[in-house]
């Protein structure tokens, strides 16, 4: 078959440019600050001060406050989960996770499932909503909550950070930017008493200053240009200070470095102290102020100390003004004192208690209205059940199609295996934290729990999905709920013999505890290859919060694996869209799955023995940037699957017989630094936002079905770069769709902060000296074709 060439830059001289830059300037910044400025000039110190902590009996179903100033028409700020959902609320879309929507390594994709998102949250009457999660990143990937966020590549991680801030605050809604910084394990992740009430402090999060810029402030770094209203500290510690008072995490990078011009507000009871992280940085505390009879014994710091910091100038007046404009900045920029915003659905108190207590508790106690008054939710769902479709979709991975055992075309007798398919047996609300009622019963993963999670009103399980579809093609359906029968090779129910088995498992991943295991739950390995010896053709698919180890993936029998992470509520359709082959799978891995869990990298801190040492919790980051592939890599061990991974039911090749150009868009060689003397803007100095490269190459569909692949570029630096680069680096990707022998020329543009390396010492950005590799192919360990090219 010969080839259509269509010559065309894609995306990256466009939509990513977009993707990363704010829809906001310097001069919108500027503009809502003088808002700001004068409204805060009208405020009593009182009113100030009430500024800077949230106050729950203000609370209205919001899971944070900034309580209302009537006087001045400011009608306050409702806080909300989360980064899936508007958590906490009814008639609301339970969206793909964030891991599935890194696994499409789509831009706009990402992008729509964020709008559609900051749309519900507007119609809510959320002001903030509290993501997206950009860390953890998954140092661990036994991580809990690791499906929150967009994986361990801060490239990919980053892109997907920039899309998402984008689409919600396109709806006039601001993001909360979250968990700044080094928040890798749930894990002993806050301070914490011993039996005999000794203080414990939280796990200290080591890392050196490279490492930092180059990994995990990156996702950040991509917040803060994109526009990001506020960063959420985290509840752990980094070199030894809370991430709450940490000066130079708040301050000197966030500000100074990358010219943040939104507010700091802690992670809910992470703050632990009241003029020492009013003075690093931090300018709002949540949950601010609780009763006491619901919280006995919380400590809450600004309440009074910002009026005792007053009194005895710890704290001045200055700085508190400078909080509360901070806080006003973003209130003005995204219009939100504008009459048309939504109020908070009345309904959202009521859930909000609901949600934490349960409606017996709340008769009993006299607080649960009349039958005839519930006030029901505003339905802000419209039609988004489409987008949770088609990401979902998207970001489902297929990991192995033997003798192209997919698609499926018409077996006579289909078999659903497994606990994860079917309808959860505790209605279709993932209790907060609660691994024990919704982790380990039957029911489809859909979403993980903690704050990240949402109350879904419906969901289309896998066995729903299966069955409409059966319907449709003349299919008999059976099916086994219960991983117990299975595990024990109980088929007793099953007759006849099935033509084709699809066994689902999971793994439940939350907030607040960690995973344990690296197999999916509920002895899922003994469940699958039983499976396997009853059916000569069995398709796999998980659900679960990240990585998770196949042991049986070699298995004759397994034709097919497919990955399809936490889909949201539209789980069984978008499964049963890439198993019919109505969608061409284009998933790609976000990280790499081990052939065993200890090839993975440093474990989970987790230290089982008493400790009378109040600091005694410590990771030490010393493998720096080297996580995830970049570990694989250096260690040259050989994953199961790697990151950027996955298959499709057509095949893809670099056109022109491989061949990769790139060029400098300089005229002269580039200088080694930014230049000094130019002033920081939302986002850092901005020459780091311009573009000094690109890499061009075609890629081609040799196969005879129309669909989507991602090709990847990765760099590797020069050998005059300072000792702990890794190997390579991904620093280009889009997704492309291509008809049945279609070739398209994909271009790669990377800016300045793409090809440097964070220079300690001189606190700046340095492009090295030499050749970079750049290297073009469809995973970090499937490359097609390179180049080299000298920037200086």
């Amino acid at each position: 078959m010969g080839f259509t060439i269509i010559s065309f830059t894609l995306c990256l001289a466009t939509w990513c440019n977009q993707a990363i830059a704010s829809s906001f300037g310097n001069d919108d910044w500027t503009n809502a600050a003088k808002k700001a400025r004068e409204f805060t000039s009208q405020l009593t110190i009182e009113e100030k001060i009430a500024f800077t902590y949230g106050n729950a009996t203000a609370g209205a179903g919001c899971i944070g406050v900034i309580p209302p100033i009537p006087r001045l028409n400011f009608t306050g700020v409702c806080m909300s989960d989360g980064p899936n959902a508007v958590n906490r609320a009814e008639f609301v879309t339970v969206f793909p996770s964030g891991i599935t929507a890194a696994a499409t390594w789509d831009r706009n994709l990402i992008y729509q499932r964020a709008h559609a998102l900051g749309e519900e949250a507007r119609g809510k009457g959320t002001k903030v909503l509290l993501g997206p999660a950009v860390g953890p990143m998954g140092r661990h990937g036994l991580g809990g909550r690791n499906w929150e966020g967009f994986g361990p590549d801060p490239f990919l991680a980053g892109e997907a950070t920039a899309a998402t801030v984008r689409g919600i605050q396109d709806n006039g809604v601001q993001t909360s930017s979250k968990h700044y910084i080094l928040n890798e394990q749930e894990t002993q992740r806050s301070n914490s008493t011993t039996e005999d009430g000794s203080p414990v402090d939280a796990i200290s999060s080591n890392a050196d200053d490279r490492t930092i810029h180059e990994l995990y402030l990156w996702p950040f770094t991509n917040a803060v240009k994109a526009g990001t209203t506020s960063i959420m500290c985290s509840y752990n510690r980094v070199n030894q200070t809370y991430a709450c008072e940490n000066p130079y995490l708040l301050k000197e990078i966030l500000r100074d470095e990358l010219g943040f011009a939104g507010y700091v507000v802690s992670d809910w009871f992470a703050t632990h102290s009241g003029a020492k992280a009013i003075n690093a940085g931090l300018e709002v505390e949540m949950p601010g102020y609780i009763p006491p009879s619901d919280y006995p014994g919380a400590s809450f710091f600004f309440k009074d100390g910002l009026t005792k910091g007053l009194e005895d100038g710890s704290v001045t007046e200055e700085r508190l003004n400078e909080m509360v404009q901070h806080i006003m900045t973003p209130y003005f920029l995204l219009k939100q004192d504008s009459p048309d915003f939504p109020s908070p659905d009345p309904s959202s108190s009521l859930i909000l208690l609901a949600n934490d207590v349960g409606l017996l508790s709340m008769i009993d106690s006299g607080v649960l209205p009349q039958p005839g008054q519930f006030p029901r939710g505003r339905d802000v769902r419209g039609n988004h059940a489409t987008v949770v479709r088609e990401v979902a979709a998207a970001g489902t991975v297929l990991l192995k199609n033997t003798n192209q055992t997919l698609p499926l075309r018409s077996p006579k007798v289909i078999g659903v295996f497994g606990n994860d398919a079917f309808e959860p047996p505790n209605g279709l609300v993932v209790q907060d934290f609660d691994r024990i009622s919704f982790g380990s019963n039957i029911g489809n993963a859909f979403i993980g729990g903690g704050s990240g999670t949402g109350r879904a009103t419906s969901i289309v399980t896998p066995l729903e999905a299966i069955r409409t579809k059966a319907k449709e093609i003349g299919s008999e359906v059976q099916y086994i709920a219960t991983n117990e029968l299975l595990a024990a090779g109980n088929f007793k129910s099953i007759y006849p013999l099935p033509d084709l088995c699809i066994v689902f498992q999971k793994t439940f991943a939350s907030e607040g505890s960690d995973r344990t295991s690296w197999e999916l739950d509920n002895n899922s390995t003994a469940a699958i290859k039983n499976v396997a010896k009853l059916c000569e053709n069995t398709v796999i698919v998980t659900h679960s919060g990240g990585v998770v180890t196949l042991p049986w993936a070699d298995e004759p029998k397994i034709g097919a694996i497919l990955v399809a992470h936490y889909p949201g509520e539209q789980s069984g359709n978008s499964i049963v869209d890439i198993l019919w082959g109505d969608v061409n799978p284009s998933g790609r891995l976000p990280y790499t799955i081990p052939i065993k869990g200890d090839d993975s990298g440093p474990p989970i801190v987790n230290l089982t023995e008493p400790l009378n040492d109040q600091g005694a919790w410590q990771a030490d980051f010393s493998e720096g940037q080297l996580i995830d592939y970049r570990h694989y890599d250096a260690m040259n061990i050989t994953p199961r699957y790697e990151f950027g991974f996955g298959l499709s039911y057509t095949s893809f090749e670099l056109g022109n017989g491989g061949e990769v150009e790139a060029k400098s868009l300089g005229n002269n060689s580039l200088s080694a630094k930014p230049n000094p003397d130019v002033k920081v803007e939302v986002g850092g100095h901005p020459e780091l936002w311009e573009d000094v490269a690109v890499v061009t190459s075609h890629v081609s569909n040799t196969g005879k079905v129309a669909g989507h692949t991602v090709p990847q570029l990765y760099v590797s630096f020069p050998s005059s770069t300072p000792r702990g680069a890794p190997l390579r680096v991904l620093r280009g990707f889009e997704r492309v769709y291509l008809a049945a022998g279609q070739t398209v020329e994909v271009s790669f543009r990377l800016k300045r902060r793409d090809v440097s390396y964070w220079d300690s010492d001189t606190k700046a950005w340095v492009i090295p000296e030499g050749d970079f590799t750049f290297r073009v192919g469809f995973s970090s360990r499937d490359f097609r074709g390179q180049v080299n090219l000298k920037l200086r």
